[in-house]
C-alpha cells in the first residue's frame, strides 16, 4: 500500500509539473506577442493591397463578361420561349374554333339522321334536283374531311411548339443558374476587394485610386497636355461618322460610375460602354468583349484610329474605345468612373475597327 501511495504521489507531481510548464510557456508566448516579437501575420502594405485588389478586379471582370454572355443568351431564350408560347396559344384558339365547327356539324347529322342515297333517290319527287343536292353533299363531305385533316395538323403543330417551348424553358433555367453562379463569383471578389481597401487609411485609398489601372493619369484628363491631345477635336481623325459619334458619346459619359452588368445610360461596365457608344451611332454590337473583338476588322496597334475597340489581357476581358494619341475612354472598375487613360496601362490583346 505504501508503494502504491508513493507511485500516485509521483504521478500527481509530474502532472503538476507539466501543467506549470504549459502555463509558463503560454505566459512567455503572451509576453512575446505583447512585445511585438511574435510571428503574427503582418499587415499587407498598401502596394500589396493594390496588387491584390487589381487582381480581384480583373477576375471579377472576367466573371462579369461571362455573366453578360449568359444574360444575353438567357434573354434570347426568354424571347424565343415567349414567341413559341404566343404562337401555340394562337394555334390553340384556331384549333378550338375548328373543333367547334366539327362538333356543330356532328350534332346536326345526329339530329337529322341519314338515309341511304338510293332510298333518297327513290323517294324524291324531283330526281334531277336530288342528284344536284347529292353532289353538293359529297363536296361538303370533302370539306369536312379537309377540316378534320386541318385539326389533326393543328394538333401536331401545337405539340411541336410545346416541345420546342419545353426545350427553351430548360435552356432558360440553365442560363439562370449560370447567371447566379457568375453573380456569386463577382460579388464575392468585389466584397473581398472592398474589405481589403477598408483596412487602409483614407489617404492610402486615395493614393491607390490614383495609381490603379486606368485611374491615375486618367483622373487628370483635361489638365495635362497629354490628355488634351485625346480630347474631341483631336488632329487624329476618326475613320467615319459612326466612329466619331461613338467617341463623342464616350466622352459625354466621362465620370459615369462603373457598375458590373450595366449598359447605361448612367452607369456602365467596360463592354457596356462600348456597346452603348456604338448604339448611339446606329451600330449594333454584341454584349461581351469576347464577341466584340470579332465584330469588325482586326487592326494592329500601329493602325489604331479613333473609334477602334482596344482589348486587354490574354483572356480579352477588358475593352475601351480608342480616341487617338495612345489614349482610350473606358470604364475601368468599381473604384474608378468612366475616364480617359493610356492604352499602355494594361496588357494589350488586340484591336478591332467596327465596319
Amino acid at each position: 500500500m505504501a508503494a502504491h501511495r508513493k507511485s500516485r504521489h509521483r504521478s500527481a507531481g509530474g502532472h503538476r509539473a507539466r501543467t506549470a510548464a504549459a502555463i509558463a510557456l503560454a505566459g512567455a508566448a503572451t509576453a512575446t506577442a505583447f512585445d511585438g516579437t511574435g510571428h503574427a501575420e503582418p499587415e499587407p502594405t498598401p502596394a500589396q493591397v493594390k496588387a491584390t485588389v487589381d487582381k480581384l478586379y480583373q477576375e471579377a471582370e472576367v466573371a462579369t463578361e461571362k455573366y453578360n454572355g449568359a444574360k444575353e443568351k438567357a434573354d434570347a431564350a426568354q424571347r424565343r420561349l415567349t414567341t413559341l408560347q404566343d404562337e401555340a396559344a394562337r394555334k390553340a384558339e384556331d384549333l378550338n374554333s375548328a373543333r367547334e365547327a366539327l362538333g356543330s356539324f356532328a350534332a346536326a347529322q345526329y339530329r337529322r339522321g341519314s338515309l341511304p342515297p338510293a332510298l333518297h333517290l327513290a323517294l324524291s319527287d324531283d330526281p334531277d334536283r336530288y342528284l344536284d343536292g347529292a353532289s353538293f353533299a359529297e363536296r361538303a363531305g370533302d370539306r369536312r374531311s379537309a377540316a378534320v385533316a386541318r385539326v389533326r395538323e393543328q394538333l401536331r403543330e401545337i405539340e411541336q411548339l410545346r416541345g420546342a417551348a419545353r426545350i427553351e424553358l430548360a435552356a432558360l433555367t440553365s442560363r439562370r443558374a449560370e447567371l447566379k453562379r457568375h453573380k456569386k463569383t463577382i460579388t464575392g471578389k468585389l466584397d473581398t476587394a472592398r474589405r481589403l481597401l477598408s483596412r487602409l487609411t483614407a489617404e492610402e485609398r486615395a493614393r491607390l485610386a490614383g495609381e490603379s489601372p486606368g485611374t491615375g493619369r486618367a483622373s487628370r484628363a483635361g489638365t495635362t497636355g497629354r490628355h488634351r491631345l485625346a480630347a474631341p477635336g483631336s488632329p487624329v481623325a476618326a475613320p467615319d461618322s459612326r466612329a466619331a459619334a461613338a467617341v463623342s458619346y464616350a466622352y459625354s459619359k466621362l465620370g459615369s460610375p462603373y457598375v458590373w452588368g450595366a449598359t447605361g445610360p448612367d452607369a456602365f461596365d467596360c463592354s457596356g460602354l462600348v456597346q452603348a457608344a456604338y448604339r448611339s451611332a446606329g451600330v449594333s454590337l454584341p454584349r461581351t468583349t469576347y464577341a466584340q473583338i470579332g465584330a469588325g476588322r482586326r487592326v494592329t496597334r500601329s493602325e489604331l484610329l479613333p473609334g477602334d475597340l482596344v482589348f486587354f489581357y490574354s483572356g480579352v476581358s477588358h475593352v475601351g474605345i480608342y480616341v487617338g494619341n495612345g489614349q482610350m475612354v473606358h470604364a475601368p472598375n468599381p473604384s474608378a468612373p468612366v475616364r480617359v487613360a493610356p492604352i499602355d496601362e494594361m496588357p494589350f490583346a488586340g484591336a478591332t475597327r467596327v465596319v
